[in-house]
This record gives C-alpha cells, sequence and structure tokens, in this order.
C-alpha cells in the first residue's frame, strides 16, 4: 500500500519510467517495420515493371503465359518472405514493448 506522499510520487516517477521504456520500444520497431515495409513495396514495384517490359517484347502466347507465371510464383515467394519478416518484426514489438511492464509488475505485485 502506499503510505505517504513520497511514495505516490515515487509510483508515478516509476510508471512514467516504464512508459517511456515502451515507447522507445514502440518507435523503434515502427521505423523497422517502415523500412521494411517501403523496401518490400519499392522492390515489388521494379519487378513488376521488368516484367511489362519483358511483356512487350514477347512474340509467342506460350512466351508470355511462362513469363507471366514465374512472375507470379516469385511474387507470391517474395510476399511470403515478406509477410513473415514482419510478423517476426511484430512479434520482437510486443515482447519489447512490454518487457518493462513486466518487469515493474514484478516488482510492484503484492507478496503472496
Amino acid at each position: 500500500m502506499v503510505k505517504n506522499f513520497d511514495d505516490i510520487q515515487k509510483l508515478g516517477k516509476d510508471n512514467m519510467d516504464v512508459t517511456m521504456k515502451s515507447f522507445g520500444a514502440l518507435t523503434k520497431t515502427s521505423q523497422a517495420i517502415a523500412a521494411e515495409v517501403a523496401d518490400y513495396s519499392k522492390k515489388s514495384f521494379e519487378d513488376g515493371t521488368k516484367v511489362v517490359e519483358k511483356l512487350f517484347g514477347v512474340k509467342s502466347f506460350e512466351k508470355a503465359i511462362e513469363i507471366q507465371t514465374d512472375y507470379a510464383k516469385s511474387a507470391y515467394e517474395g510476399f511470403m518472405s515478406e509477410a513473415t519478416k514482419i510478423g517476426e518484426l511484430y512479434a520482437d514489438f510486443a515482447k519489447e514493448a512490454f518487457k518493462p511492464f513486466e518487469a515493474y509488475v514484478a516488482k510492484t505485485a503484492p507478496a503472496k
């Protein structure tokens, strides 16, 4: 229990420290996720542009189907890889964001 004004001040300071640590993790991870998405979007656009250029130079329908099929396969594999990578970034974010709170709750929880 809170005994006096000093305890209340310390509790408020501890809450602010934990919140700021969690916010720092949010900022760092958000930047990493944004950079990853931007890189993937740029690469995906460039790959799509290359495929369209190839399709304009095709002389047969079969070759066009082959190019489109290869592109679809590589785009799907790239997307799945990127989705996994971003999922891992979100999982790391959750761990890092709540880590300060775990320690704080353990410290402030009443003993059994």
